[in-house]
């Protein structure tokens, strides 16, 4: 699984993905003032998951139609590093058969998919 990490998730849950064998690109490194068409159509076109705590994204994909290969939005309101690498190993160890190209939100303890 690839995954394009956006400016907010932080360095931990990159580290954490890299040390677990996952393909990653983080957007801090491409371009940090990258707007999210932008960051949607290079996900897109290397077939990436963007994981992104802007909410946005719901926007672009559902209203504008974006093209993406999945998007998970974590609502972790003032969650530090620790707390989102812990979110994203529960996320994969569960549903990781279920992310590829589906929008996605966690938010209060919960992940809704959507294919």
């Amino acid at each position: 699984m690839k995954f394009l990490v956006d400016v907010g998730v932080g360095k931990k849950v990159e580290s954490f993905l890299m040390i677990n064998g996952y393909d990653v690109l983080s957007v801090r490194d491409i371009d940090a003032r990258a707007r999210d068409l932008q960051i949607l159509k290079w996900a897109f076109d290397d077939q990436r998951m963007i994981i992104t705590m802007d909410k946005d994204f719901g926007e672009l994909v559902f209203n504008s139609s974006s093209q993406h290969a999945g998007v998970l939005i974590l609502r972790l309101e003032d969650a530090d590093g620790d707390a989102k690498v812990k979110v994203i190993k529960n996320i994969l160890s569960n549903y990781s058969d279920r992310l590829k190209s589906s929008f996605c939100v966690y938010q209060d303890g919960k992940l809704r998919i959507r294919d």
